[in-house]
């Protein structure tokens, strides 16, 4: 069975968005600066497309990626949606499937549809969330040569202990990888 891994972009001061997060700017001002690196760090990026076979986004995520992702995150792969405000499942316009339901069962539902690929995390809540909750794996972190100075902090208030795995990759941004001790 695959791993549960936040791979995300995150700002040298720590944030994963601009400020100002709205549905006109679903990064937040500035925040899309975070996301450059995929256009350079291409074997970076494939490496992740390649990785992923179900997805576990934050109902806030949703709401604000739905239009931008035209579907899912990536076509075709199902993607759990944490929230308490659960609606019918339904298949987005790229043929990934969307599902709703809590926390731990949304994760557990993600784990079964991915099989041997991993489930990947969207969201800043939801992320501390099976951090805290001890659901998360690995963490992997793009590291952007930015300072945005506001915007949404990626592990604010929760406490863990990360254990390197490889040495960072250099390139538009440094990758770095983790286990999370457990």
């Amino acid at each position: 069975m695959g791993k549960v891994v936040l791979d995300v972009s995150m700002s040298l001061d720590g944030f994963a968005t601009g400020p100002r997060v709205r549905p006109e700017s679903p990064m937040g001002d500035g925040g899309e600066r975070l996301h450059d690196w995929m256009s350079t760090d291409v074997e970076v990026r494939e490496s992740v497309d390649a990785r992923v076979g179900a997805a576990v986004v934050g109902r806030r995520t949703f709401d604000l990626g739905l239009g931008m992702w035209g579907g899912t995150p990536w076509p075709g792969v199902p993607t759990f949606v944490v929230t308490h405000r659960p609606e019918a499942d339904f298949v987005g316009s790229n043929g990934g499937a969307f599902a709703f339901d809590g926390l731990a069962p949304a994760v557990q539902r993600a784990r079964e549809a991915a099989g041997d690929k991993d489930v990947l995390v969207l969201g800043v809540d939801v992320s501390r969330q099976l951090l805290g909750s001890g659901l998360l794996d690995e963490v992997h972190l793009h590291l952007v040569p930015v300072l945005l100075g506001a915007g949404a902090p990626l592990f604010a208030g929760v406490r863990a202990e990360l254990l390197p795995l490889g040495a960072p990759v250099g390139g538009a941004a440094t990758h770095v990888r983790y286990r999370v001790a457990q």
